[in-house]
């Protein structure tokens, strides 16, 4: 059995209409450190999600947005990188064990990512607190990184580049032609 997720918001599904029902959900404090513990973040200070939430048939459907404020380390420094999340998301949730035909429906871009649920229930929360981890920035930088590099003898993508390295060799032959 896996642990239950940190931040749950189970909907039965048996209370799922066809008409579109609006759900807001919040994450606790406790439950914003839990998952700032999970995603190795310095702190989420506030996370939060709407969606309308219907159901077709054993698919539901989640369409909405995720807010949040989180405190990343920088990857340089280490010092603390505010954001703030604004995520919107489309979700279809469909049974852990559906019959094969109803797994291998084609998606293009532009639809929503597939969940799965079990035991009669989705849950909004962990799926809220799943598409905040993915709108994290994976690099985040703080305003010290540029300079820290720098001291570091790390060359910025201009110096590396193809432009850099002629820049670098032209240096060199103005230097020894004086």
């Amino acid at each position: 059995m896996t642990a239950e997720p940190e931040f749950s918001r189970r909907i039965a599904i048996d209370s799922i209409g066809n008409g579109a029902a609006r759900h807001d959900i919040a994450a606790s404090d406790a439950e914003c450190a839990a998952l700032a513990e999970r995603f190795a973040l310095q702190s989420i200070a506030r996370l939060s999600a709407h969606a309308d939430v219907h159901r077709d048939g054993n698919a539901i459907f989640a369409k909405g947005t995720v807010d949040a404020e989180i405190v990343q380390s920088c990857v340089v420094t280490g010092d603390a990188v505010r954001e703030t999340i604004a995520e919107a998301f489309e979700l279809r949730f469909i049974p852990e064990h559906a019959p094969a035909d109803e797994e291998e429906i084609e998606l293009s871009s532009e639809e929503c990512e597939t969940l799965t649920y079990s035991d009669g229930a989705i849950d909004l929360g962990e799926a809220a607190a799943q598409t905040m981890a993915l709108a994290l920035d994976p690099f985040p930088r703080g305003a010290n990184a540029d300079e820290a590099l720098r001291e570091a003898g790390v060359l910025s993508e201009e110096e590396a580049g193809p432009f850099g390295a002629l820049k670098g060799l032209r240096d060199q032959l103005a230097a020894k032609g004086e």
